[in-house]
């Protein structure tokens, strides 16, 4: 047996104990006589009070009800324990899975109570495990306590405590788990366990005095790096949570485009996946900006075993939208369908409006560049001369870039803004690219057809009378390459992308081929791409929203796609990072200036909508983790309830003797 909190009880019973007794020895012993007055008597108590302060202790059995009694609730403050555990203490890590899947809400009739997620069990069963720890007996010098560490994982590991005896700080850990939308990845998890487990100077010794911590592992098995995993036989013991007859339905994969040959047009496509036997007839509806613009009757077969992989895979169907007239808004496709997983019903997409290039040229005077680019299908083309663009903000290229092509003729800076650009001449200094002299009489070699910046350009009789020779760093891409240096190259350096032509378009004969146009055109509609996909809007669970190119110290604001709001600001290198997207949702990016942006964050996971727990983990090494049969319970025994329920039975019986005394 243990006792918790022995010495509280010790300081209790040290206090009341003589007190109960002392006003048994202060009280007056009379015997009761019918008399026909009381005056008579009032002097011979007076005088007993005066002359006898003690009385001599008698047999009571009131007092010994009573003395009964604050026994049985000082044995309660003691907080007794019958522990079942024997031995020496050991250490333990609970580890907790909080991924997508352990939101499923069991059905009721399978056992759960009430709307009760997997994850909520996972935490119950957890409690239970840490209130069975046993403590170090308080007399004892030889038993030690049980500690025990909890760590909660998704796709990330958490430490939500750390080593500890104390039940009441492991309980607050575990209760402060809350559930995320990400995967179910456990390697990081078991990664941190044995740091933090493993004893300082083990590196050095190769020794571990201390026996190696067990792992309590609570999840539904959903595991996407189980084959990755390296563990010892009985290094792992697996709680499986939650049951079979859980159905699901789930989005998987969604994606919105706007069709090339015709920007007003918006193709949305959309699979749906049924885990559940039985085939799904339901509903998929479009909107945009909660206004419904469609609802498509689908039907999804059931799963089933694949004939050839031997493996129960689930029923798949996919659907198409058509929308035509939207300019921009979020794009919702939600699934019609109650089950027990809502986080994967409900798939969004940011839907820009469609838009030119819009396009500055920096040159001092060249109108065969001029003309080239005014040749291209943009929005606008802006020409400005070296100076001014040297003088203008940087900030105003930061969170809205006016330009999204910037075209350098033969001019560099050191502090080039954030941007795409291509640049004529001499490449900038600080993107790693060098510079060894000049060459004269250089002809393409080589280049690469296929490329879409080189799509039907035609190099073969480009001829360059004086050239830059470049050395491109590993990293970089060469489109173009004269017999000594390359002639054309992408770099990417700082979250910018630089197409390098290097030479001085004047000291050639290029602008006098249909291929220059033809370059031009391909190049700015190539790097104009890239800003749609530099600006990534849609985004997956745990992914964070990055933006790049702002003033430091910048401040922001983002609400959370619960509605909660946090304040961020931009770090000395101009860039904003947001990484607590671990919840599907729409998300507002604001800055101070009032400019705002927004982004989604989508589950589109097969693998944890398939909700259907696994009660064997394979590994790899065909190692196999079966789960425990049974559910956790208590492996040892409060008392203090026993020992209340006897004090207020005592009281009781101490109530119903004194009553009976005095009818007496």
């Amino acid at each position: 047996m243990e006792w918790l909190t022995p010495f509280t009880a010790l300081y209790a019973a040290l206090i009341t104990v003589p007190l109960l007794l002392l006003l048994y020895f202060l009280k007056l012993k009379r015997h009761e006589h019918i008399v026909s007055s009381t005056l008579l008597w009032k002097r011979a108590i007076r005088d007993l009070q005066v002359n006898a302060p003690f009385q001599k202790l008698r047999h009571n059995i009131l007092l010994l009800l009573q003395l009964l009694i604050l026994f049985a609730v000082l044995f309660a403050i003691a907080w007794p324990v019958l522990s079942m555990k024997t031995g020496q203490g050991r250490r333990y890590v609970l580890l907790i899975d909080r991924s997508a899947s352990m939101n499923t809400i069991d059905e009721a009739s399978s056992g759960y109570s009430g709307r009760q997620s997997r994850l909520e069990k996972a935490k119950e069963q957890a409690k239970v495990f840490v209130e069975s720890m046993r403590q170090k007996a308080v007399f004892s010098l030889k038993d030690d306590s049980e500690q025990t560490m909890v760590i909660a994982f998704d796709d990330h590991a958490k430490v939500m405590c750390n080593f500890t005896s104390n039940k009441q700080q492991l309980i607050y850990a575990i209760d402060s788990i809350s559930a995320g939308h990400g995967k179910s990845s456990l390697s990081e998890a078991i990664v941190v366990a044995r740091a933090f487990s493993q004893s300082p100077g083990d590196e050095a010794d190769y020794l571990n005095q201390e026996e190696p911590a067990k792992l309590e592992l609570f999840s539904d098995g959903r595991i996407s790096d189980l084959l990755e995993l390296s563990v010892a036989a009985d290094e792992i013991t697996y709680h499986s949570i939650g049951v079979d007859s859980s159905k699901n339905a789930g989005i998987t994969s969604m994606q919105a485009m706007r069709s090339y040959e015709n920007p007003d047009e918006i193709e949305i496509f959309a699979s749906v996946f049924n885990y559940d036997g039985k085939p799904l007839e339901t509903s998929l509806q479009l909107s945009v900006d909660s206004d419904v613009k469609a609802v498509r009757d689908i039907s999804v077969p059931s799963s089933g075993l694949n004939s050839e992989t031997k493996k129960e895979e689930p029923g798949k169907a996919a659907v198409n939208f058509s929308l035509s007239g939207i300019e921009s808004g979020v794009l919702e496709v939600r699934l019609l369908y109650e089950d027990c997983l809502d986080c994967d019903n409900t798939a969004w997409s940011i839907i820009s409006p469609p838009r030119k290039l819009s396009v500055l040229l920096v040159s001092a005077n060249n109108p065969a560049l001029e003309s080239a680019l005014k040749a291209c299908p943009l929005a606008k083309l802006e020409i400005q001369p070296p100076e001014k663009f040297d003088s203008m903000d940087q900030t105003a290229f930061g969170f809205e870039n006016p330009y999204d092509v910037i075209v350098l003729d033969n001019h560099t800076n050191e502090h080039l803004p954030k941007g795409r650009y291509i640049i004529f001449g001499q490449p900038p200094d600080n993107i790693d690219v060098a510079v060894s002299g000049q060459l004269e009489n250089q002809v393409i070699i080589d280049w690469r057809q296929k490329h879409p910046i080189l799509n039907y350009v035609n190099l073969i009789n480009l001829f360059a009378a004086k050239c830059c020779k470049m050395s491109l760093p590993r990293d970089a891409e060469t489109l173009a390459e004269f017999s000594e240096t390359p002639a054309l190259a992408l770099v990417e350096r700082n979250g910018s992308i630089f197409l390098l032509a290097g030479f001085d378009i004047l000291e050639t004969n290029w602008p006098f081929e249909p291929s220059f146009v033809l370059f031009c055109y391909n190049a700015t509609g190539y790097l104009g791409l890239q800003v749609s996909q530099q600006q990534k809007n849609d985004l997956k669970v745990g992914e964070p929203i990055a933006v790049e190119g702002l003033s430091p110290g910048l401040e922001a604001k983002v609400t959370r796609s619960d509605g909660e709001k946090e304040d961020i600001q931009a770090n000395p290198s101009g860039i904003i990072r947001f990484a607590d997207t671990s919840h599907v949702g729409q998300y507002r990016l604001s800055i101070s200036d009032g400019a705002e942006r927004f982004y989604v964050v989508n589950l589109l996971d097969a693998h944890e909508s398939d909700i259907k727990p696994v009660k064997e983990l394979e590994i790899s090494n065909s190692q196999t983790i079966a789960a425990q049969k049974e559910t956790i319970s208590r492996a040892n025994i409060p008392l203090w309830p026993f020992l209340a329920g006897l004090a207020l039975l005592l009281a009781c019986i101490e109530w119903l003797v004194y009553n009976l005394k005095v009818r007496i």
